[in-house]
């Protein structure tokens, strides 16, 4: 078995990973990395974003079937075959595009899931190899759903790469991907189910958003079952029939395509992390402000793998900056981030930053809350959006922002401004003197306090 040592050893290629080791590179230290799969890691291959390109061509069906008779006289059909030809432009170049920015600052790539031998020393590719940091990023995985026929079901990535659009689809989850797929099959025109073992989808949300947006939901069709639990799959031909225990009735639904959307889970296996004394939990790995293993103090994780933070893209870049910064001079930076704004890709967006109403009223004695639906706004009135709604909460006491939470077709962009106001400590009297464009969706703000 061959030996190596290297300055710096990262686990996965993902934006996190690719970060730093670029950044470790180019301060000149001697870089290798490695990733179970093609390099780019999830989002640019297959999550974000091209989720976000079979978004785009639902995004104009939907402005369609809103003005059809108000300007638009048909609406357009979809091709899914084309738009998954286009999704391609954008995915097909990143592995390769990764490898070679990674081959220019002379890092070492290899290929394959590592196996920690001690605190400094892992295998992979049969090399052994040593080094004096090592860094976890290998983001999120599906979870597994363990019932009998799960072998069965499909997943995001399955879904993304859907050569066509099923007669019927269930989606057994109902959290961001279940939510963002079923909205992308529906208006496919998939006849759509979403089991979810919950009283209500997108649990980490305000209620009074997502019932606004449940009503959107079932007028497109898409049929919601709560409290399901999943009990078992089979195949029925060329469809998969499932069973689901509700509030202690079985009862069994089929379609021809069946996903687990049940949620993501750290990608950690395999890679031996109690034999370096790496502790971690259901959230991933365990780490301090410098995003440092609190048992290893040779190890960093950033990205999702981390158990700091929320699992979402923005966060990932910046972490990766705080692990190369104390890699190369020292344990200086701290993980700390202003207000993390998220969003559901449904139609139209769900959007959050800040507290929610219940962390809110907990944590401070009087709250002024404001909420309720805006369309007859205009900004909703002229594109017939079927819904808009927020809430917004303000500490009483010195007037700063607490929370927001949003409704609407442009929804994941105006919580950015609403992301930068907290941050800023701005009150929602200077929020809402702030002189923004007119019509547009960021001038409606003042409306919202």
């Amino acid at each position: 078995m061959k030996n190596k040592e290297f300055d710096v050893f990262v686990i996965g290629s993902g934006a996190a990973g690719q970060s730093v080791a670029l950044q470790c590179a180019k301060a000149g230290l001697s870089v290798a990395i490695t990733d179970k799969r093609e390099y780019g890691g999830t989002c640019a291959n297959r999550g974000c974003d091209p989720k976000k390109v079979l978004l785009g061509a639902t995004e104009v069906m939907e402005m369609a079937t809103r003005l059809k008779g108000k300007g638009v006289k048909d609406i357009p059909r979809l091709d899914w075959k084309a738009l998954q030809k286009f999704k391609k432009d954008f995915t097909k170049n990143v592995p390769k595009g990764t490898e070679k920015k990674l081959d220019e600052l002379g890092i070492t790539r290899y290929h394959g899931v590592p196996k920690f031998l001690d605190n400094d020393t892992l295998e992979v590719a049969s090399v052994r190899i040593k080094a004096e940091k090592i860094v976890i990023a290998t983001g999120y995985r599906t979870r597994d759903l363990e019932i009998e026929g799960g072998h069965l079901l499909n997943d995001s990535e399955d879904f993304l790469n859907l050569k066509k659009m099923p007669r019927s689809v269930i989606f057994i989850g109902a959290g961001y991907i279940g939510m963002e797929f079923a909205h992308m099959a529906a208006r496919a025109g998939s006849k759509v189910t979403v089991i979810d073992h919950g009283d209500r989808p997108l649990s980490a949300f305000d209620g009074d958003m997502v019932d606004h947006l449940l009503k959107v939901s079932k007028e497109l069709g898409i049929r919601f079952i709560a409290n399901g639990n999943v009990r078992t799959a089979v195949a029925k031909g060329k469809a998969v029939k499932i069973t689901y225990d509700q509030n202690g009735k079985e009862t069994s639904l089929k379609a021809l395509k069946v996903f687990n959307t049940s949620g993501r889970v750290p990608s950690i296996e395999g890679l031996s992390l109690e034999t370096a004394n790496i502790d971690f939990g259901k959230r991933g790995i365990t780490v301090n402000d410098y995003l440092q293993s609190k048992g290893n103090d040779r190890v960093y994780a950033c990205g999702d793998v981390s158990n700091t933070g929320l699992p979402l893209t923005p966060l990932t870049g910046k972490q990766a900056s705080v692990v190369a910064q104390n890699i190369i001079n020292g344990n200086k930076t701290t993980a700390q981030f202003g207000p993390v704004p998220s969003v559901v890709f449904t139609l139209p967006n769900l959007a959050s930053v800040g507290l929610s109403e219940a962390e809110a009223r907990k944590r401070f004695k009087n709250v002024l809350i404001k909420s309720g639906s805006a369309t007859d706004w205009f900004s909703a009135k002229r594109i017939n959006a079927p819904a808009y709604a927020y809430k917004t909460l303000v500490n009483e006491r010195n007037g700063k922002i607490l929370g927001a939470h949003l409704l609407g077709p442009e929804a994941a962009e105006t919580i950015n401004l609403f992301a930068m106001a907290i941050g800023l400590d701005l009150t929602a009297e200077e929020f809402k003197n702030m002189v923004f464009t007119y019509p547009t969706w960021a001038n409606d703000i003042q409306y919202m306090f």
